[in-house]
């Protein structure tokens, strides 16, 4: 049995089932904000452990069955579900959907894949239910303090939901990290691309560690220094600083800089991956995402790395680093540079998904809200902000004014650290692939003519010409005439 008493019906503003530590933390933070919050678990003994442990931070309405904790929900009832995704995300919507009434809200705030939330919404409302799949950056930290919250579903249910989410999201300049994202999956579609830019911005900042650590045999704690002084500038930002404390770091058993006994081998949970094939179906170039999520399987291939091992030639030209003040001084530039284009790309990304589904995405307002409790906060985002407000349609990123003078500052030094670690055999996705976007969308004509020359050849898959309109097949295995395709 509970060790505590059922809670009274018709009384907490809002409630969170699934008692891990996500779903807590998000608990108390309601908690803390004065909201009167109901709780449950699967599991009996979380739930006790909330109230036993944070009781006193706030109005807590504990529940050991579905059906009370529901009925602890004022009208219209609020229920955001964290518990793991995909089967068991669907179990709890069922179960939660039967006891609910007419115009109640259903918040699933994990990690949900865009589409699946999309097909929920559309199931609930035929039940005249809302259901908001709601992006929540910040990890667990984030949850208890403060996160970015990227809540998509219809704006009635925004109007309830807005207040409470605004009021525990985390405030930059007084201005709070939540807004109305867009109808159905818009939510969970916009956390799923910044987790995919979040992919390339620790990509690409391990590998300028890497390269200082192998081009400049610099140990760990000083790498941490310089990561430091950078996070004084143009580069400022969550995960910059998490990367000079992770590099100061000493591992308390061996004594050695921590990094150094970490193996090496990245996980993922998904999401970059999501993001990559959702660009491939939208055809958007995500290149330092994919790389990124590229890299973690690479890091995983242990039997193919085991082969590679000693066997494959490096055939390097072993280049030297003469000037190390000039080196980290480009490293930063490249740094800079590779993670404009990733932000770039998958705003790209963004704005693609929001005409494909019909969302009325602000994308001024997703980097305005990124500025505080997210993963991939970071100084620049005031400036992507300032750029949609100069143009809401700008197609690009990269050629708003601002970007544009940030970018040409770093062409030199970007292509110096490419240059070097190709010579020197050190991987660098992000970078390589960022510069390759770079120069291939402001090309003046790319060798994609020849690829469709090639596909009318195989397979007839017409092209068009550059001097005159219409669609165009060659009979490349007869006469080679060409003719003019309906």
């Amino acid at each position: 049995m509970a060790s505590f008493a059922a809670s009274p019906a018709n009384v907490a503003d809002i409630g969170v089932t699934g008692m891990a530590v996500m779903g807590s933390n998000l608990a108390r933070n309601l908690a803390r904000n004065g909201f009167k919050v109901a709780i449950h678990n699967r599991s009996v003994a979380k739930t006790e452990k909330v109230v036993d442990s944070y009781g006193s931070e706030g109005e807590f309405y504990p529940s050991e069955s579905t059906a009370d904790f529901v009925a602890s929900l004022q009208k219209p009832r609020v229920a955001i579900i964290m518990v793991k995704a995909g089967g068991p995300t669907d179990a709890v919507i069922d179960e939660l959907s039967e006891l609910m009434e007419e115009g109640d809200i259903i918040v699933d705030a994990g990690n949900a894949l865009f589409t699946d939330t999309r097909r929920r919404e559309a199931a609930l409302r035929e039940k005249g239910l809302h259901f908001v799949g709601a992006g929540v950056s910040g990890g667990e930290e984030g949850a208890l303090n403060g996160p970015s919250i990227m809540p998509g579903g219809t704006v009635e249910s925004y109007d309830r939901l807005g207040p409470m989410f605004e009021k525990i999201s985390a405030h930059v300049d007084g201005v709070p990290c939540c807004t109305h994202v867009g109808a159905d999956g818009a939510g969970h579609f916009v956390k799923m691309v910044h987790n995919g830019i979040e992919y390339a911005d620790m990509q690409v900042i391990s590998e300028a560690y890497d390269l200082m650590t192998k081009a400049l045999g610099k140990p760990a704690g000083e790498i941490g220094d310089v990561f430091a002084e950078w996070n004084k500038g143009d580069l400022e930002s969550f995960l910059i600083e998490i990367t000079a404390e992770v590099l100061h770091h000493t591992d308390a058993t061996s004594g050695k800089p921590f990094v150094d006994v970490i193996l090496d081998r990245a996980a993922q949970k998904g999401t970059g991956a999501w993001t990559v094939q959702t660009a491939l179906d939208l055809g958007v170039p995500v290149t330092g995402i994919a790389e990124a999520t590229f890299a973690r399987s690479t890091s995983g291939s242990v039997p193919q790395r085991e082969a590679a091992r000693g066997v494959l030639p490096a055939e390097t030209q072993d280049l030297k680093v003469l000037d190390e003040a000039s080196f980290i001084d480009d490293l930063q530039k490249a740094l800079y540079a590779a993670k404009l284009v990733s932000y770039s790309q998958g705003f790209d990304e963004i704005a693609a998904g929001a005409k494909q589904y019909g969302w009325d995405i602000d994308l001024g307002a997703m980097a305005r809200i990124w500025r505080g409790g997210c993963i991939i906060r970071a100084k620049f985002l005031n400036r992507i902000t300032e750029a949609y407000e100069r143009n809401a349609a700008l197609p690009l990123l990269l050629a708003d004014e601002y970007f544009t003078a940030e970018i040409t500052k770093c062409i030199p030094a970007w292509r110096r650290v490419v240059a070097f670690a190709a010579a020197n055999g050190i991987p660098v996705p992000v970078f390589s692939s960022t510069l390759s976007y770079y120069d291939a969308v402001r090309a003046d004509r790319l060798p994609a003519a020849l690829v469709q020359a090639q596909r009318d050849f195989f397979g007839a898959h017409t092209y068009q010409r550059v001097d005159v309109e219409g669609t165009f097949h060659v009979e490349w295995s007869e006469d080679r005439r060409e003719s003019k395709q309906d």
